[in-house]
């Protein structure tokens, strides 16, 4: 289990845990905190993340920024990567392909969910959704992410 996961397991457990877990991950990646993210469930290969409807991710449509929900997917796709990958592996985002598929309001819900154990070097496409809160997807996107060999100094 990585260190990641089993911190989240740890603070998960006590009142508003998962909240300060969260606001942890936004300081050591300080963009995503413009969404204010919650992680409500995290594991290796699997990642769900929550996003209030607020006044400064909204565009002039008065509804959620399509930026905004990159941003979610982006992250979503991240936690749910980063706790499954060996130690000997590292990865980086290489391209992103996003439909925006209904106007986004309300709070909104960033899914990623794959198998680890498919994990290769090279080119891996990862599916993350984005759901309203009455379950509708508002969003989806695949991104692409180079998996590489750890290189030694």
């Amino acid at each position: 289990m990585s260190k990641v996961h089993t911190m989240f397991e740890r603070i998960a457990r006590i009142p508003l845990g998962r909240h300060v877990f969260s606001r942890f991950v936004s300081l050591r990646a300080p963009y995503f905190s413009t969404i204010r993210p919650l992680i409500t469930e995290l594991r290796p290969g699997s990642c769900t993340i929550v996003m209030k409807d607020r006044w400064a991710v909204r565009n002039h449509l008065k509804t959620v920024h399509a930026i905004a929900m990159c941003n979610l997917c982006e992250l979503t796709m991240g936690m749910a990567l980063h706790p499954g990958m060996p130690s000997h592996l590292r990865w980086i985002p290489r391209e992103m392909r996003a439909r925006y598929l209904k106007k986004a309001r309300g709070t909104l819900t960033g899914r990623c969910e794959f198998d680890p154990g498919r994990l290769h070097t090279g080119d891996n496409d990862l599916l993350v959704t984005v759901s309203d809160s009455s379950g509708d997807t508002v969003m989806d996107a695949v991104i692409t992410v180079l998996v590489s060999e750890v290189k030694s100094a």
